[in-house]
C-alpha cells in the first residue's frame, strides 16, 4: 500500500508510524484510519516488530475529523474525510484491537474527537501534560462515536465517563492520567522518547506470544462472565507453560542473562477459539 497520510519507519524492534496530514494538524480521515490499520497489520505479520508507536506530526497529534466538508461532515456525504473506498476498507480490515502486536499512542499534542477515539482501541496512551484532550461529538450534534459508550466506562468508571462523554469538554493529558485514561503523562517533549522507551522495554523483556495472548484474552474477557473468563485463563496458562519461551524466560531469570524467544507470534499465538480444549 502507498501510504499518502502516514509515514512508517522502523526503529529495531519498534514500528514508528507518524500521522502526517501538516496541513490539516493531522485530522482524521477514512484514508487515514485504513492506512493505519494496514501499517498495523503489516507490523502483526512481521515477527521482527515486537511493538507499534503511533505519533503526530508537528505540534499536534489528531486535531478530530476532517471538518473540510463543512456541515455535511458527519452525514455521510461529506468528501473530506475520505470516499466509500475507504470506508469500505477501514471496517473489513483487521481492528487494532485484533492484532498480535502491542500499540502504543505518544500523543504529542491535541488529541480530540476521532483522533482521541482512535487510540482508545489502541493499547496504552503516553499524552503531553499539556495536550489538550476531548471527546467533543455532543458539542458537533453527534453522538460519542466508535465504541466510546462501552469502552470509557469499561476504563475509568460510569461517572468520570459519563463526565467526558456527556460533556464533551475539554481536558488536559495530566487530568487524562489521573482519571485512568492515559497510562504516562510527560512534558510534551519527551512524550516519543517515553513511548519509545516502553516499546523498547515490551520488545526487549517480554514473550511475543504471551503479550499476544494476553493483549486477546484482555479484550475477550470483557465480554465473559467470571467462570467462563477463569476457565479459559487456566487452559491457556497451561499452554503457555508447555512452550519453549517459558524455558526460556525461567533460564534467563536463573541466568541473569536477557531472554531470547524463539516462538513467533504470527504462527504460534493460538486464537482464544483455538485453545487445547481440556475441559470445555
Amino acid at each position: 500500500m502507498k501510504y499518502e497520510q502516514i509515514l512508517v519507519e522502523r526503529q529495531g524492534p519498534v514500528q514508528l508510524v507518524t500521522l502526517h496530514r501538516p496541513e490539516r494538524m493531522n485530522a482524521w480521515t477514512f484514508r487515514m484510519a485504513h492506512e493505519l490499520l494496514h501499517s498495523f497489520a503489516e507490523a502483526d505479520a512481521n515477527d521482527a516488530v515486537r511493538a507499534v508507536v503511533v505519533t503526530g506530526h508537528g505540534n499536534a497529534f489528531c486535531a478530530g475529523a476532517d471538518l473540510g466538508g463543512g456541515s455535511d461532515t458527519f452525514s455521510g456525504r461529506g468528501g473530506a474525510t475520505g470516499n466509500d473506498d475507504d470506508r469500505r476498507s477501514t471496517r473489513e480490515a483487521i481492528q487494532a484491537r485484533q492484532t498480535k502486536t502491542p500499540i502504543i499512542a505518544a500523543i504529542n499534542g491535541a488529541a480530540v474527537g476521532a483522533g482521541l477515539t482512535q487510540t482508545m482501541a489502541w493499547d496504552l496512551r503516553v499524552a503531553a501534560e499539556d495536550a489538550k484532550l476531548g471527546f467533543v461529538f455532543n458539542r458537533r450534534g453527534v453522538m460519542p462515536d466508535a465504541d466510546l459508550l462501552w469502552t470509557i466506562p469499561r476504563m475509568i468508571g460510569y461517572g468520570p465517563a459519563m463526565d467526558l462523554l456527556l460533556t464533551g469538554r475539554i481536558f488536559l493529558g495530566a487530568e487524562g492520567k489521573e482519571l485512568g485514561l492515559i497510562n504516562r503523562s510527560v512534558p510534551r517533549a519527551d512524550v516519543l522518547s517515553t513511548a519509545m522507551a516502553l516499546a523498547n522495554d515490551i520488545a526487549e523483556n517480554t514473550a511475543p506470544v504471551s503479550v499476544a495472548i494476553t493483549k486477546r484474552l484482555m479484550y475477550d474477557f470483557l465480554n465473559r462472565d467470571w467462570q467462563q473468563a477463569d476457565q479459559l485463563q487456566r487452559e491457556v496458562f497451561a499452554w503457555t507453560g508447555q512452550q519453549p519461551d517459558a524455558r526460556e524466560g525461567v533460564s534467563a531469570f536463573l541466568e541473569r542473562r536477557p531472554p531470547k524467544w524463539t516462538m513467533s507470534k504470527s504462527k504460534d499465538s493460538p486464537s482464544v477459539l483455538q485453545v487445547p480444549p481440556r475441559h470445555r
